[in-house]
């Protein structure tokens, strides 16, 4: 079962996450990773902007690549776009698995794929203005281990 959702509005996360593990209970184990938007003292609002005829099948295209390379029972990928306060949910990837590592594995390669190489533009308003936000070498670096 994949559950893949660009959202346009705040989502809960323990929610969804209840609702996920709610329908796999044949799984061993369960990973999760919550995104929210930083609350760094400049940051007034985050924004990412998405075109969904485009961002929605990337989305489900990396769900496709993750079903290739571990065994899961489900996947589930909720991911915001538009205009966020800080400390608000972004993101939410889980993966349920018979085996722990296949759900942990799942789960870091989906959020490296979406951190550096998705289809997302992310801007944040500081004090002096908007500023578009790159991904950091870091996240390529992140990306390149699976390869």
């Amino acid at each position: 079962m994949r559950d893949i959702q660009l959202l346009d509005r705040g989502f809960s996360p323990g929610k969804a996450l209840g609702l996920f593990a709610k329908a796999h209970p044949e799984a061993g184990g369960i990973a999760s990773f919550v995104g929210k938007v930083r609350p760094d003292a400049d940051v007034k609002v985050l924004e990412l902007k998405a075109y969904p005829r485009m961002t929605l099948p990337g989305m489900e295209a990396l769900a496709d690549r993750v079903a290739l390379r571990w065994q899961l029972d489900g996947l589930l990928i909720h991911h915001r776009h538009g205009v966020m306060r800080p400390g608000a949910p972004i993101v939410l990837v889980a993966a349920a698995a018979r085996h722990r590592r296949d759900a942990i594995e799942a789960v870091d390669f989906a959020m490296d794929h979406l951190k550096s190489a998705s289809w997302f533009w992310k801007r944040e308003r500081r004090a002096d203005g908007w500023h578009w936000i790159e991904p950091r070498d870091a996240d390529h670096a992140d990306l390149s281990r699976w390869g």
